[in-house]
Formats: C-alpha cells, structure tokens, sequence
C-alpha cells in the first residue's frame, strides 16, 4: 500500500467531531504515507461540516440520512484515482482511534489482509444502569464476531470486487464483510487496536451501538 483514506460519516456531531478528528491527524502524522481523512457531512442541521473543513480534512456533504450510502460516497470519492495501492479505512464521528491505528492497519494489508475488522471499546458509561459496563464486557467478550464501521479496513480493490457499501441504515458494516467471506478474501478479526467509542444514549443509526446499549439495559430491568 502506498496511501490511505479515513472516512468518517458524520450526521449532527458538533460535540464529538473536533476529537475525532484530533485522534486521526495522531494517527496519521505516524504513519509515512499519504492520508486523506474524508468526512461526509449527512443530513446535518449543525456546523459539522465548518468543523471539518476548519480541520482541514476533506469534506462531503449529502442529504441521505443512511450511514451505508455516507461510507459509501466517502469511499467512491477516495478511490477517485483508482484502486491501486490504496487502503481505505473507517472510523465513527463518535469515535477516538489510537496514535498507533494507521500503522495498525498497514501492518494488516501487507500481511495481506483484505478486510480487517477491529473492535471497539468504551470509556464513559455516564447516563446508564450501573451494572451495564459489567454486563457490556461479558457478552463482548463471549462474543467471537466483532463488526463495527467504527473500526474497519479494506483493501481498495476488494472493496471495489464486491461493490462496496451498500445503502443500508443500519449493518452496513456486516454486509459487506459478508460478502467478502462468500467471494473468497481474507477477513482478519483483530482486537489489539480498539476504537474508544460513545455509549451516548442518543445514537445516529437506528439499531446502531446505542440501540444494542438500550437492549441490554432493558435485559437488566426485566
């Protein structure tokens, strides 16, 4: 790989941008090739996208309201000079990566890897049933399927081979994986770089990581 590009769909997120976006130019400024950090503005009524661009990254704006069909034009307009030598990679708006993150994921491409799937974690339960964290943690942990868009990576052409993201609401993340297993490329599940991730209560995705968050607490009232 000879450069990457970090898209970071983004609906309403003046709060929690700017520190994505700090964490991403760490993870960037570590690693010795090109990065295009890519925010795709969506359906946003705040100055999401004035901070992004005052980030100095690039910035897209759509009106869709569906985080597939944001990834997806974030990722079209990346790979705008073609497939070759490019990784693309994804993040959350809501979401810090570590410095060590792009490095993290060049190591996986050159092992040849064609998709890799991190995991996520989180460091601010505020809001929540004090026995969610724990619980949270035991069925994270018994889970051996971790799929998150705020902790992707994939190889440009098999991204392309399998025609990317689909234009789902919600599990986008999970069909695509899908659909790389059945066409034969190297999936790696890792869990040694996780994204720090929100618990807010108020997710941007229907049955996104806010609606799991709200099902397990409602396992804990019954």
């Amino acid at each position: 790989m000879n450069r990457i590009a970090v898209v970071v769909p983004a609906h309403n997120e003046h709060d929690l941008l700017p520190a994505c976006l700090t964490s991403l130019a760490a993870a960037t400024a570590a690693v010795p090739l090109p990065v295009e950090v890519i925010v795709v503005a969506d359906a946003c009524t705040d100055d999401t996208a004035v901070l992004a661009a005052a980030a100095g990254v690039t910035v897209l704006t759509v009106d869709a309201r569906n985080v597939g069909r944001a990834r997806a034009t974030g990722l079209t307009h990346a790979l705008r000079d073609g497939p070759d030598g490019l990784w693309l990679a994804t993040t959350d708006a809501d979401s810090r990566v570590a410095p060590e993150w792009l490095l993290w994921h060049l190591t996986h491409a050159a092992a040849g890897t064609d998709l890799l799937a991190g995991t996520v974690m989180v460091d601010d339960w505020a809001g929540w049933p004090a026995a969610l964290p724990g619980l949270y943690d035991s069925r994270y942990a018994a889970s051996a399927a971790h799929v998150h868009g705020a902790n992707l990576g994939v190889a440009a052409p098999a991204y392309l081979a399998v025609d990317g993201f689909r234009p789902l609401d919600h599990d986008e993340d999970r069909d695509l994986i899908t659909r790389l297993r059945v066409a034969g490329y190297r999936v790696v599940a890792d869990a040694t770089c996780p994204v720090v991730t929100s618990a807010r209560p108020d997710g941007r995705a229907p049955l996104g990581f806010s609606s799991h968050l709200d099902g397990l607490a409602g396992s804990l009232a019954a």
